[in-house]
C-alpha cells in the first residue's frame, strides 16, 4: 500500500509548482470531496479520498491548470455519493462543473473488447472535442486504478488492463503524452500477458544493468565534451526503455535483444532549437554515427506533434547507443503532450492546442456520418487504434496516415481530384505500384492522369484510410447513378 498523501502536502506541492495557483480553490474542492467520500473505502481498504488525491497528484505533475486540478479531486462525486452535478456547478462555477460532468458522462460500462465499447468511445470523443481536459483527468484516474488493481479479482484486473492497452494507450499516443502512455501500459502488461511479462523482466534484467552502466560511462564522457565546447546544458541524462514498449519492439525483431539500440537512451536537453544542431554536430565528431539512424524530428516532427535529434553512435567502447537531443519546450512536449500546452500562458496556446486536436473534432463528427456501427468502428480502428506513420511530399511537407497505407490513400489526402486521376507513383523515387505498403519517412510523388475518368473499384480492395474509401465509393455510386438515368431516358 503506498503512502497516503495529506492534503497540505498536496497543496505544498502544487505551490511549488505553481506559485500562482489558486489554493484556495483546491483545497476548497479537497474538503468538499473527503466530506462527500467520508465513509467509503476502496477494495483495498484505504479510505476514499485516497483516489481523488492521486489523481490530483498526477494532475499537478502535469502542471494542468487549477481547474483541472480541482475537477481531479471530484470526478468521482456525483457517480458515488448524494451530491449532483448541479451543486458541483453551484459550489465551484461553470467551468469545473463541465469538467466534472464530461469525466462523468463516459460511463462504466464493462469493457468486453473494442467491438462491444462503441457507445463509450462515442461518447469519449465527444467529451474530448469540447474540453480536452476531460481525457487528461481520465488518464490520471486510470493510472491510479491500474496502480492499486492488486485489490480486485484476477478477472476484473485483466479486463481493466486490457481497456487500458487497447483503448486509452493509444489515445494517449495520438495526443504526443510519451510519459502517460508509457506508464499505462507498463502498470496494464503484468495483468494482460503475465508469463510474457516475467519472460521480459528476466531477458532484460542483466542487459539493463549492463546498459545503464555503459549510459554512465557516456553522460560522463558527453558532460565533459559539451563543458569544453562551452555549451550551455539542461541535462544530460539517460532514460530506459518502456517495457512494454520494448516487448513489442522484441515481437517485431524475433524477439533478439541485440537488435534494440535505444533499450537505454541518452537524452540531452539544451536551451534552444540552434543548440541541439550544434550539439549534433560535436556529438558526431566525438563519436562514429551509425549510418541511416540520423533522424530530425525537429525539421519534419512525428504526426503527434513530437520534435526531437535523434543518432545512433559508437561509443569509445564499441558499444552502440542512441542519443535524443532536444530543447526544454520539446522535452515537455514528449512527455506530455498536448498536456504540455498549460504550462504555458500565452495567448497561442489555445490555438495550438486546437491545431493539435482537429482529429478529435472529426471523430466526434463522424458518428454522424456512420449509420453503420461496424462501420464507425473500422474507421476509429483505423483513426485511433492503428499505429500511425508519417510521409512526406516532394516538398517536404509531412502527412499523417495509418500503417499499410498506400500511395492511393496518400493522393485522396492531398486532394479528391488527386485522388481520382491518380495513375502512378514513386516512392523514394523508385517506381512503384499503387497498392505499394507505405512506411514511416517515405517520400512519396504521385503521377495523375487528366484523362483518367476516375478511380478503379479494385482500389477498395487494399486501401486503409476512411477518407480514401469514401470518395472512392461516391465516385462509384454516382457513376452508377449516372448510368441508369441514361438507361432511363433513353
Amino acid at each position: 500500500m503506498q503512502p497516503v498523501m495529506t492534503k497540505e502536502e498536496l497543496l505544498t506541492k502544487l505551490e511549488n509548482k505553481n506559485p500562482k495557483a489558486d489554493i484556495a480553490l483546491v483545497g476548497k474542492a479537497y474538503d468538499f470531496a473527503e466530506i462527500a467520500h467520508k465513509d467509503q473505502r476502496r477494495k483495498s481498504g484505504e479510505p476514499y479520498i485516497t483516489h481523488p488525491m492521486a489523481v490530483a497528484n498526477t494532475l499537478i505533475e502535469l502542471e494542468m491548470d487549477d481547474a483541472t486540478i480541482a475537477a481531479g479531486l471530484l470526478h468521482d462525486v456525483p457517480e458515488d455519493t448524494s451530491i449532483t452535478l448541479i451543486d458541483i456547478r453551484k459550489e465551484f462555477g461553470p467551468e469545473v462543473g463541465r469538467l466534472v460532468r464530461g469525466i462523468t458522462k463516459l460511463g462504466q460500462l464493462k469493457y468486453r473488447g473494442i467491438e462491444r465499447y462503441i457507445e463509450n468511445l462515442r461518447r469519449m470523443f465527444v467529451a474530448m472535442a469540447k474540453d480536452i481536459r476531460v481525457i487528461v483527468i481520465k488518464f490520471a484516474d486510470r493510472i491510479h486504478n491500474l496502480e492499486t488493481l492488486e485489490a480486485l479479482p484476477p478477472e476484473k484486473r485483466e479486463r481493466i488492463a486490457m481497456e487500458s492497452l487497447e483503448i486509452y494507450s493509444p489515445i494517449a499516443n495520438r495526443l504526443g503524452m510519451g510519459e502517460i502512455k508509457g506508464r499505462i501500459e507498463d502498470l496494464s502488461f503484468p495483468h494482460v500477458s503475465p508469463d510474457e511479462y516475467e519472460w521480459l523482466k528476466k531477458k532484460v534484467a542483466s542487459r539493463y544493468k549492463e546498459v545503464d552502466g555503459q549510459i554512465k560511462t557516456l553522460s560522463n564522457e558527453v558532460t565533459d565534451i559539451l563543458d569544453e565546447e562551452s555549451i550551455n546544458y539542461v541535462s544530460v541524462h539517460g532514460r530506459a526503455k518502456h517495457y512494454y514498449s520494448l516487448y513489442k519492439k522484441l515481437m517485431e525483431n524475433n524477439r533478439d535483444l541485440s537488435k534494440i539500440y535505444d533499450l537505454v537512451a541518452l537524452r540531452i536537453v539544451v536551451n534552444d532549437v540552434s543548440s541541439c544542431y550544434e550539439v549534433l554536430g560535436i556529438i558526431h565528431q566525438e563519436f562514429k554515427p551509425l549510418k541511416g539512424r540520423i533522424k530530425d524530428y525537429i525539421a519534419q516532427p512525428k504526426p503527434n506533434g513530437y520534435r526531437s535529434l535523434h543518432t545512433t553512435v559508437f561509443t569509445h567502447q564499441g558499444e552502440i547507443v542512441e542519443i535524443q537531443i532536444r530543447d526544454p519546450e520539446m522535452h515537455n512536449e514528449a512527455e506530455y503532450g498536448i498536456a504540455a500546452h498549460w504550462h504555458y500562458k500565452e495567448k497561442d496556446e489555445t490555438k495550438k492546442i486546437k491545431e493539435k486536436t482537429l482529429w478529435i473534432d472529426q471523430l466526434s463528427k463522424m458518428q454522424q456520418e456512420f449509420r453503420d456501427e461496424d462501420q464507425y468502428l473500422e474507421s476509429l480502428k483505423i483513426d485511433i487504434f492503428h499505429t500511425r506513420i508519417f510521409v512526406f511530399t516532394p516538398k517536404g511537407d509531412v502527412i499523417d496516415l495509418p500503417e499499410d497505407a498506400t500511395p492511393v490513400d496518400f493522393a485522396y489526402h492531398i486532394h479528391t481530384d488527386i485522388g481520382h486521376h491518380c495513375n502512378g507513383a514513386k516512392v523514394n523515387d523508385q517506381i512503384c505500384t499503387l497498392e505499394t505498403k507505405l512506411k514511416s519517412g517515405d517520400v512519396v510523388d504521385i503521377s495523375t492522369d487528366k484523362n483518367r475518368k476516375g478511380p478503379s473499384e479494385d482500389w477498395l480492395n487494399f486501401v486503409k484510410t476512411n477518407t480514401a474509401k469514401s470518395r472512392i465509393r461516391s465516385w462509384i455510386n454516382k457513376k452508377r447513378k449516372d448510368s441508369l438515368q441514361r438507361i432511363l431516358t433513353q
